[in-house]
């Protein structure tokens, strides 16, 4: 299944998309399911979505002009994995890690996957990151990496959007990641059956139509199996949190011709077999 949340900002509804331009409205037969979050991962999850499936009073809406938003509502937090793939560490400057390096970004930077990113006055040096995103289903607390997918609820996208002055200049990530709009999720919660070879799936990014990130999961030095038992030995992965697993190389911003975001630029990421997003720069 492929999970979405549609309708204005504020007042998304949990949906299923059919692939047949129709969303399934969830909340028109199941009342007691009143979004993709938290309470739903741990009350009612994926079982009760199948049987409305089959239910012959289902109700649909067109898909088309439909806005999205996230496909999980206020995550309790956003985990990001920096410098995964060894050639986007090298790009950036970055030593190759010897264990992951995690960061957050705020839950008030997500953003619907078509939504404007909006530059903050005075951005001087803004990049996206195409990311590959895992959506935790149960709470997870000192897991094996053996056993780590049983934890998964699925798969999302996640644009890493960042302002590389403000990142570099404080000395820390999160300022400069946490920017409202900086964090585009979806469009598309895809559960784990919709996704079955977690590590070969191609990861790009395009400005305005040009390709600057063109990657695989197979590149990746820390997989998710591995990212959720590490930072499960910390700390707890709540339902519906979200994990960000990193980004290849070619972001605009380390380029030897710096190739940045701009108001009227147009910002596609995506994820094969997971989703892909299109988003206008403000």
């Amino acid at each position: 299944m492929k999970l979405v949340r549609f309708g204005e900002r504020g007042k998304e509804r949990p949906g299923i998309w059919m692939g047949d331009g129709r969303i399934l409205d969830v909340r028109a037969l199941a009342f007691h399911i009143e979004d993709y979050n938290e309470h739903f991962f741990t009350r009612h999850g994926m079982g009760q979505l199948k049987i409305l499936l089959d239910d012959p009073g289902a109700k649909y809406v067109d898909a088309a002009g439909v806005r999205l938003g996230s496909p999980v509502a206020r995550p309790s937090k956003i985990i990001c994995v920096g410098a995964n793939y060894a050639d986007h560490a090298k790009e950036f400057g970055h030593d190759i890690p010897t264990e992951p390096i995690l960061f957050s970004k705020a839950i008030s930077a997500i953003n619907g996957p078509n939504d404007p990113i909006v530059l903050p006055e005075n951005a001087q040096v803004v990049d996206s990151e195409a990311e590959l995103a895992v959506v935790v289903g149960k709470a997870a607390s000192k897991v094996r990496k053996e056993d780590a997918l049983d934890y998964v609820a699925g798969y999302t996208v996640v644009n890493d959007v960042t302002e590389r002055v403000v990142q570099k200049a404080n000395g820390q990530w999160f300022r400069g990641k946490g920017f409202d709009s900086f964090c585009p999720v979806g469009p598309f919660l895809a559960t784990p059956d919709e996704v079955p070879n977690l590590g070969s799936l191609r990861v790009w990014q395009k400005l305005n139509g040009e390709t600057l990130q063109d990657g695989n999961t197979a590149d990746m030095m820390f997989d998710i199996p591995f990212l959720i038992e590490y930072i499960s030995q910390g700390m707890t992965l709540l339902p519906g949190d979200i994990i960000a697993t990193g980004t290849p190389p070619g972001i605009g911003s380390a380029r030897t011709s710096p190739v940045l975001m701009k108001s009227g630029d147009v910002v596609e990421v995506g994820v094969d077999g997971v989703g892909a997003q299109r988003s206008a720069v403000a």
